[in-house]
């Protein structure tokens, strides 16, 4: 029997409801991050407090990481959605083979398989 070289029809639509549950997951994340930061540039005692102890300023850096952080993902989840409309989505970039179910469950934005991955941060 042949291996299989993608996802069928059926499992890639699994996989893209479980990306745009963590897509909108990741959108509202990112909201958060905004209102939090806007909030912090808006209130002037906080700017006064953060001068004095310089826990607003790491506060604000903090969310700024994090909001960096959830804007890749939320990029890294609209190309797997792109792969998915191309029926391409869970094949490994490096190895041609496709990715396995349970990593793809994991990190639905994989675009290694786990053989890949450890081999490539071994160079």
């Amino acid at each position: 029997m042949a291996e299989k070289s993608r996802y069928s029809d059926s499992e890639l639509e699994e996989f893209k409801i479980l990306i745009q549950n963590k897509l909108a997951e990741a959108e509202k994340d990112l909201l958060f991050c905004k209102t939090q930061l806007e909030e912090r540039a808006d209130n002037a005692d906080a700017k006064l407090k953060g001068l004095e102890d310089g826990i607003g300023t790491a506060e604000i850096e903090r969310i700024s990481e994090l909001a960096g952080r959830t804007k890749k993902y939320i990029s890294h989840l609209r190309n797997a959605l792109i792969r998915i409309e191309n029926k391409v989505y869970g094949v490994c970039r490096e190895t041609g083979k496709l990715i396995g179910k349970e990593r793809l469950k994991a990190v639905p934005h994989a675009t290694l398989s786990m053989h890949a991955k450890m081999a490539q941060s071994k160079k």
